[in-house]
């Protein structure tokens, strides 16, 4: 498979210093791991993974959306594989339709999209019971020597084997070494060890076929007892902020520090309603033995109930260059594309606090949208998408050489590696007029040593592209002499060019094919289809008229109680009986172009739910963003419209729920009868040309 890095085989590089499983595919390119990272064909990279999960994505969209993540910069991506989606019912296996694991390594593999594949059998992942299927805690509870999770009790490892037997027949020939996309698999997910129990399962998963260049681990928490050094690639993260803090203000804790350059890779903010609040960031001499990889930067956050984050989209790149700053060689995202979680009329497939696992926090039943880069429906957050972009570009053009220099100077705010310099003040809500950026100083170029106070975009020939640090005056050195840089506007200095993109231009700009190209609508995505280049977009049709028809006055508001984590618990479908309904009129939307076509809702309120002939299709939790729904829901197979209902509840003021700031104003200058406004229901769609 031609592969998303655009390497070539070179020789003479260092030879890995870990040997897993086998580590070179039929064409001869190898995958391996050293102490500094991946070298690919040969050739040491730097690069970008992504995390979207399978079943969450309809299948039709599955290689539009790994298009995109590839224009954004993306060249691993990683996936879960949740035992929940698969064998909901003991025996009975699904692998069909968007949980069908095989088809979707076919187009990653189709794509040139390496792929890290998360095997569990705990995920997490906010999905209910952490993935476990409600058979295998129901024998757990009733026979805990035999099948106690999470441990090697017999029973527990011969259900797991069973998983993991029924996952590898669908990805055996998709592994790196049959010429497909697999090349690392990950082990468990948040586990305190024993390591006994980590081997357990990692030697179970060779034994059945899982022969791959490397096997992971998350590297939080800290294990109890000793590991056996190179069998696992412990991985790394970060979050700006996290749904699970049971403190209701900003950044609570340690989620600040996720904005500063630190000689530890570890964080206190990841997991803590698992693991405790007290979490150590001492490591060890041998951790830092290892490449320093991450696989969860926060890319967004999912609102809780209790807890309804909104962010920015300015947090995932000053975190990226905090971590690249301080030594990553690996910015691995959570999540990088949102999804949907499958409808289950038995119980909610996300997590909750209700549940018997993984009872911490109490999600929207249907909707993880995660405000990532490419959100639930794979509408782009511009935001947060370009920013990273634009770092990830860098990395492509820049990445061999930065994986090889060592961290030389390093402090809250300012970090070196070689000839690029790393600077970071920017704190989400703290300090959100800082800013975030990577120059170069003294840096090879064709012969000639480049400083600049811009941020490297990426070289083409003997061009260097820039972008604009905000307040920065565009200045560049040659070899020594001063060169003052003008927004979109190339100079030439001893036979080299110099072009400073503006934050406008550098929006719109695309390295494709070893060329500049610039989308032509605002938020446009450029990526590759075969031989074409394809924009997408995504805009309101102000032509059509939606209808809101209110047809059930709102009862009276709840009262909310506490679950068992002791944070506020979501409203149960009994509670919705008193919700505010409109029926929503969609006569006026054609039956042609469904699959493009999106309801977006804006609102204020607790929360909000959309039943289609009486079926739950999305649900929301009220964080100051509108909440999108796919018309392909609302629509029968013949193309008539379904019976559309529209519910919302009442935000109270004295609900024990966080808000931000702007969220919060808006609570506060509500009536006494709560907040509840319907301000509108829009067309959505997404454009391709």
């Amino acid at each position: 498979m031609a592969l998303a890095f655009g390497i070539c085989s070179l020789s003479g590089t260092a030879q890995a210093t870990f040997q897993f499983g086998t580590k070179t595919n039929p064409q001869g390119v190898s995958f391996e791991v050293d102490s500094r990272g991946f070298i690919v064909g040969g050739r040491h990279v730097l690069p970008v993974m992504g995390e979207m999960h399978y079943a969450r994505v309809p299948r039709k969209d599955w290689r539009r959306e790994i298009r995109k993540m590839k224009a954004g910069g993306i060249n691993i991506l990683s996936t879960y594989s949740f035992w929940i989606h698969h064998e909901p019912v003991e025996g009975q296996w699904d692998w069909s339709g968007n949980n069908d694991l095989h088809a979707f390594l076919q187009v990653c593999k189709e794509e040139g999209m390496p792929v890290v594949l998360r095997i569990g059998p705990f995920c997490h992942g906010e999905v209910y019971q952490g993935g476990f299927p409600e058979w295998v805690v129901e024998r757990h509870v009733k026979d805990p020597k035999n099948y106690k999770l999470r441990s090697t009790a017999p029973g527990f490892i011969a259900e797991t084997q069973r998983l993991y037997s029924n996952i590898f027949a669908q990805a055996s020939d998709m592994l790196w070494k049959h010429g497909g996309p697999v090349v690392g698999v990950q082990i468990e997910n948040e586990c305190r060890g024993p390591w006994n129990y980590y081997m357990t399962l990692k030697n179970m998963a060779i034994s059945i076929g899982f022969d791959t260049p490397f096997y992971t681990r998350t590297g939080w928490p800290k294990l109890n007892g000793k590991e056996e050094f190179g069998k696992m690639l412990p991985l790394y993260g970060d979050y700006a902020d996290g749904f699970w803090d049971r403190k209701l203000e900003d950044m609570p804790g340690d989620y600040p520090k996720a904005f500063i350059f630190k000689d530890t890779r570890l964080s206190a903010v990841i997991a803590t309603e698992a693991l405790g609040t007290n979490q150590s960031t001492l490591m060890e001499q041998k951790d830092l033995q290892y490449p320093y990889l991450t696989c969860e930067l926060g890319g967004g956050m999912m609102p809780a109930y209790h807890r309804r984050i909104n962010m920015s989209g300015n947090e995932a790149m000053p975190m990226a260059i905090c971590k690249l700053g301080s030594g990553s060689n690996l910015p691995g995202y959570y999540m990088y594309h949102g999804g949907t979680n499958p409808y289950n009329p038995k119980h909610t497939m996300a997590e909750t606090q209700a549940s018997s696992v993984t009872n911490y926090n109490d999600m929207p039943l249907i909707s993880y949208d995660f405000q990532c880069p490419l959100g639930e429906m794979g509408q782009p957050f511009p935001v947060v998408y370009n920013q990273t972009r634009q770092l990830h570009q860098f990395l492509q053009d820049w990445g061999e050489k930065l994986s090889q220099m060592d961290v030389d100077t390093l402090s809250e705010h300012y970090a070196r590696r070689g000839c690029f310099e790393f600077h970071n003040d920017y704190v989400r809500i703290l300090n959100e007029g800082g800013s975030a950026y990577v120059k170069p100083v003294e840096m090879p170029f064709m012969g000639h040593k480049v400083t600049a106070d811009a941020q490297p975009y990426c070289k083409i020939g003997e061009k260097l592209y820039f972008i604009a640090i905000k307040g920065k005056k565009p200045m560049a050195y040659i070899d020594g002499k001063k060169v003052m840089l003008k927004a979109d506007k190339a100079v030439k200095v001893n036979g080299i060019s110099l072009m400073l993109l503006s934050y406008e231009m550098a929006r719109k700009a695309f390295k494709i094919d070893d060329k500049i190209m610039y989308a032509k609508h605002d938020g446009g995505i450029l990526y590759k289809a075969g031989d074409k280049v394809v924009e997408e977009w995504w805009a309101v049709d102000p032509s059509i008229v939606i209808g809101t028809n209110k047809t059930k006055q709102a009862g009276a508001p709840r009262k909310v109680a506490l679950g068992t984590l002791k944070v506020a618990a979501m409203p149960t479908d009994e509670d919705f009986e008193a919700a505010e309904v409109y029926a929503l009129d969609l006569s006026a939307i054609g039956k042609d172009n469904i699959d493009n076509l999106f309801l977006t809702i804006d609102y204020a309120a607790d929360c909000a739910r959309v039943y289609a002939d009486g079926i739950l299709v999305e649900d929301n939790f009220w964080n100051g963003k509108a909440m999108l729904v796919r018309l392909s829901d609302l629509v029968n197979a013949d193309g008539t419209m379904k019976r559309v209902e529209l519910k919302m509840l009442p935000l109270m003021k004295d609900y024990p729920i966080y808000l931000q700031k702007q969220q919060k104003a808006l609570l506060d200058h509500a009536p006494a009868t709560g907040l509840l406004k319907l301000n509108s229901v829009k067309l959505l769609v997404r454009y391709t040309e």
